[in-house]
């Protein structure tokens, strides 16, 4: 199977992408390789993988021809990042993903996978299924949102499209983020025992290692597609929906560290616990914890294999992202004029 993964260079992508190489699919990688591409080029060494430096705005479709299936991973991550500049989420996020579908049914691909997230329910009281009221309350979320809406009618007999709303992501990976909760108190604890948690710590939420990712988009793909066809699925575990305050226990646990909680600011008002239960009924069960993926983020700090950088760390390198894309718009803007 032939398979073009965008942003494939990011955090799950860089995991996903070495995995479906090494299960013998034949890959092309979509990126601008903001966070370098060190990693592809080692990986296109040992497999055929085509690495194809460019933009989801504006690529040319040309790039489509002889693809079996699409995985849509290029966005700005994360809900913090994607305020700095709403409106250059929103063109990534939601129109940009929204041109990679249309695209995609135009040149023929039979298979369109969104990478949504769980954070499209916002805040809610009860457990919440796929068939529940969204109610997203970030740029984030709400470009999310969109994509959905705009891409799931694009299904039919020849075009399938399925959304996978992901679980708060955590675990190591090639192009490392300690922006995510479980990676990020693991970080803290390693450094200073210590973790800061907004408001009470009262607020839910599900988890879901980052290996458990790369098997549901792996089930997806090699699934009969009338199974999966204009559907959404949740991705996780009801196992995994932890309160931040049992989380920060569940870490702690794991890499054996007694430290100190303290609380800070209003409380974060993205809450929910979500039901996993139409993607077990495909047979995808996750087989990773918050202990395993806790335990291997500290070995490797603790063994030096990983070293915290401005890039995993901050907001700082999203800034610079969103900079260094205006300065290439206007690179492009002034040749067109020329």
């Amino acid at each position: 199977m032939n398979v073009l993964v965008t942003g494939g260079a990011g955090y799950i992508g860089s995991v996903l992408i070495t995995h479906l190489l090494n299960e013998g699919y034949n890959v092309k990688c979509l990126d601008r390789f903001f966070f370098g591409d060190e990693h592809m080029k080692e990986l296109s060494k040992k497999h055929d993988l085509e690495i194809i430096k460019d933009d989801i705005r504006t690529f040319d479709s040309n790039l489509l021809n002889g693809i079996d299936s699409v995985i849509d991973l290029a966005a700005i991550s994360n809900d913090p990042a994607g305020e700095l500049e709403p409106e250059k989420t929103y063109d990534i996020n939601y129109k940009g993903r929204v041109r990679v579908a249309n695209l995609c049914k135009k040149s023929g691909v039979r298979h369109y996978i969104l990478g949504s997230s769980i954070s499209v329910y916002g805040f809610q009281n009860k457990i919440v299924s796929e068939e529940s009221p969204v109610n997203p309350l970030t740029t984030y979320s709400k470009a999310n949102r969109n994509a959905e809406m705009e891409i799931l009618p694009l299904n039919n007999h020849d075009f399938h499209v399925t959304v996978l709303r992901f679980s708060s992501v955590y675990g190591l990976s090639q192009r490392m983020r300690f922006d995510l909760a479980v990676n990020n108190m693991v970080l803290d604890l390693y450094r200073d025992k210590k973790l800061i948690i907004s408001g009470d710590g009262s607020q839910s939420r599900p988890f879901l290692h980052i290996h458990d990712v790369t098997r549901a988009y792996q089930m997806v793909l090699e699934l009969n597609n009338e199974t999966t066809s204009g559907e959404i699925f949740n991705v996780g575990s009801d196992e995994q929906n932890y309160t931040i305050n049992k989380l920060s226990e569940e870490v702690s646990n794991a890499i054996n560290i007694d430290f100190e909680r303290e609380f800070q600011g209003s409380l974060d008002h993205r809450s929910y616990v979500v039901s996993f239960k139409k993607i077990n009924d495909l047979g995808f069960k996750t087989k990773y914890s918050v202990y395993d993926g806790s335990r291997e983020i500290f070995h490797a700090l603790n063994d030096k294999k990983l070293i915290p950088t401005d890039k995993m760390l901050t907001l700082k390198w999203y800034k610079h992202l969103m900079e260094m894309d205006e300065f290439l718009k206007q690179i492009k803007i002034n040749n067109a004029i020329l």
